[in-house]
């Protein structure tokens, strides 16, 4: 395929609608750029070649210019000298320069217009390639968010599993059976406030029994005429 027949297929491309009907968008799109920088490449090596060649155009077309302009003046050298015949030649070789000139400039001129073209080209085809690099853009965005989608949605679906389930009923089940066994370590104890409330309960208790021991031995002491339960006790 030549150069302008892939720039003329590249320029009237549509590339959205060949992004949709394409299987690998992003392959695509990716060889598209490639195609366009390659035409490119060749397009601005062409253009090149041109403005080199118009430049030489230029170079020869001058020479001419000057030659015609000495074979002019040589002419009339001649005719002053009588040399008509010297003189014919001049103008000859003058005539000879000066058509050189005219095809030279019609050369130049064409050498022009097809730059030009190629300038125009280059345009059209930079537009389009970063359309298109744009769209690869585009593209990869829309890759990358669609990956971070389905990794959500495969982690969703992973903790809806049973396998997952399972675990986290395991772990329910190991903490339920902690709270069960941190319940046993203090199962029958008092807290520490009843434990103190009762203690007076008891003290009181004691106390009580003990003054009625002692009236009851006072009793005795008065009815016998014994000793204190001191010397009862010795």
């Amino acid at each position: 395929m030549g150069i302008f027949t892939r720039f003329r297929d590249i320029v009237s491309s549509n590339i959205n609608a060949m992004l949709d009907k394409a299987e690998d968008p992003e392959k695509l799109i990716k060889l598209m750029i490639r195609e366009m920088e390659d035409t490119l490449v060749e397009i601005k090596a062409s253009c090149a070649g041109v403005l080199a060649n118009s430049k030489k155009v230029q170079r020869q077309m001058q020479e001419a210019q000057s030659r015609s302009k000495f074979w002019e003046e040589k002419a009339a050298l001649a005719v002053n000298k009588g040399r008509d015949d010297l003189a014919r030649e001049a103008i000859v070789e003058k005539r000879r320069y000066a058509d050189a000139t005219v095809a030279l400039e019609r050369e130049l001129a064409e050498h022009n217009v097809l730059q030009e073209q190629y300038q125009e080209d280059i345009k059209q085809l930079e537009e389009k390639l970063g359309t298109a690099r744009e769209k690869q853009r585009l593209l990869m965005q829309r890759h990358i968010r669609v990956v971070g989608k389905m990794r959500a949605q495969e982690e969703i679906r992973r903790m809806d599993s049973s396998e997952a389930i399972f675990k986290f009923e395991e772990l329910e089940n190991r903490i339920e059976r902690m709270e069960a066994e941190a319940d046993l370590v203090n199962f029958g104890r008092k807290p520490d406030l009843e434990e103190e409330l009762e203690g007076l309960d008891v003290d009181d208790e004691i106390e009580a029994e003990l003054q009625t021991l002692k009236s009851s031995l006072t009793r005795r002491e008065r009815g016998t005429g014994k000793g204190s339960i001191e010397e009862e006790l010795v």
